[in-house]
């Protein structure tokens, strides 16, 4: 491989290397800030050369950035245009920085919902020659939403219920993984809609650690800094009135803990029944299927005497119906969404070709009921939503009509409506510009109450 002109490059001894120097020809850029940089990365975006690392984040000029709601945290962080893609760019130390790009890109090997690392940038100096902070860089994860943007006036009570069922979710999987957080909150993740519900991603690795397994010390310590995050959380919404007067931020934040236990125990918990009751075996690998994992291992012991059998899941697996959407489709969306498409291909499947197996089936559901939706959808509101979520809110959508007008309502008409009276008027969760709307982001980045 040719190696580019570019800073040194460095990864771990899976990833390639490369090193060499820029060239010192670039206008306006220090020659010290240019010869020094160093990058570390899996694999090169010749889009990072072209952003000033020469200058704080605090500093970069507004040509380079985009103006999308930030959660509160304790460094400077920025969004920022690479090429086609946007950013987000963290200034902190080397160690945290590396610490937390390996850890981030570890949590994505297990398949754990979080932010894709991009790069750890050190060397930075300004134009007096002065050391800068060494910077993470992130994948911005397009449609999602820090909590504080995920409301329109207030915050309601349904809606902070399924954020933190969202966040109980997302720790359960990291939890299973092994994976210790140690500063749970709603502030270090972001979320993005899933068929009415939220999906929930972890965004800051910082002071998390990896083990082969947790202990119940380990998980507990973890549930209660949850709930006291989010509780402090919820005050402070509830000081700027941003969240409805009835909603009790204590009580809320409780939620999290009966969420949590709930959950890990469907999925962990040993169940003894009676051994003529072994349907009971099935229902328990249904239930499981429907939270959204997959059982790939189940141990099955017993009693001496013969009477009572004794389950318990062992290796539990996230993601079953995306990767049965995945598989069928080539679709990939979230959970409740492929639940939700799912349930659409199947009932197409009886109604319209009971006889076809379910691949063929599938293939005639995305060509006839999925494709024509997404492509209903005008070029200036593309950016509203995920088309799997659009395909899940038209479904809904025609539902509600043809209940509301006693009639089997057509899609076409159905898409139409939806276009007109719901999309048209959501906000764009691709990226929301802060010239759109200047005094909503003061708000939701300072906490504070619209005069």
């Amino acid at each position: 491989m040719t190696e580019p002109a570019g800073a040194n490059w460095r990864d771990e001894p899976t990833d390639w290397e490369q090193q060499g120097k820029l060239p010192r020809t670039r206008p306006s850029v220090p020659q010290k800030a240019l010869a020094s940089l160093n990058i570390t990365a899996a694999s090169m975006d010749p889009g990072l050369l072209d952003l000033p690392w020469h200058l704080p984040l605090e500093e970069w000029p507004k040509d380079n950035l985009a103006a999308l709601p930030r959660g509160i945290s304790r460094h400077v962080v920025r969004f920022a245009r690479m090429g086609d893609s946007l950013i987000a760019i963290k200034e902190t130390s080397e160690h945290v920085a590396r610490q937390e790009y390996h850890m981030l890109r570890k949590l994505r090997r297990l398949n754990v919902p979080s932010v894709e690392p991009v790069a750890v940038i050190t060397g930075r100096y300004d134009a007096d020659g002065q050391d800068l902070q060494p910077v993470l860089v992130t994948k911005h994860l397009r449609f999602s939403l820090p909590y504080r943007a995920v409301f329109s006036q207030t915050l309601r009570q349904v809606t902070l219920t399924r954020l933190i069922d969202a966040q109980a979710l997302l720790l359960v999987r990291l939890h299973l993984a092994g994976f210790y957080w140690g500063d749970v909150s709603l502030s270090n993740t972001l979320f993005r809609r899933d068929a009415g519900a939220f999906a929930a991603y972890l965004v800051d690795a910082e002071t998390g650690e990896l083990y082969p397994e947790l202990s119940r010390g380990q998980r507990e310590y973890d549930l209660e800094i949850a709930r006291v995050n989010i509780a402090g959380e919820l005050m402070d919404l509830a000081e700027g009135g941003l969240i409805e007067d009835s909603v009790d931020p204590l009580d809320t934040s409780e939620r999290i803990m009966k969420s949590y236990r709930n959950l890990w125990a469907e999925l962990t918990e040993k169940e003894s029944f009676e051994l003529g009751e072994r349907w009971r075996v099935n229902a328990r690998i249904r239930r499981l299927n429907e939270l959204g994992f997959d059982v790939d291992e189940l141990t099955i012991n017993t009693t001496a005497d013969g009477s009572q059998v004794q389950l318990q899941p062992k290796v539990v697996d996230a993601g079953h119906h995306q990767r049965r959407l995945l598989r069928l489709t080539g679709l990939d969306a979230q959970e409740n969404q492929a639940r939700r498409l799912l349930n659409d291909m199947d009932s197409y499947r009886a109604d319209n070709h009971p006889e076809l197996d379910e691949e063929l089936s599938a293939h005639l559901w995305v060509t006839q009921v999925f494709e024509p939706i997404v492509k209903s959808v005008p070029r200036e509101l593309g950016s509203k939503l995920e088309q799997a979520e659009v395909v899940h809110e038209v479904l809904e959508h025609r539902w509600y009509m043809s209940e509301k007008e006693n009639r089997n309502v057509p899609m076409a008409e159905a898409v139409q409506s939806y276009l007109n009276t719901v999309l048209r008027h959501r906000r764009d969760e691709a990226a929301i510009l802060l010239s759109t709307d200047t005094r909503t982001m003061n708000i939701l980045e300072s906490g504070g109450a619209p005069e």
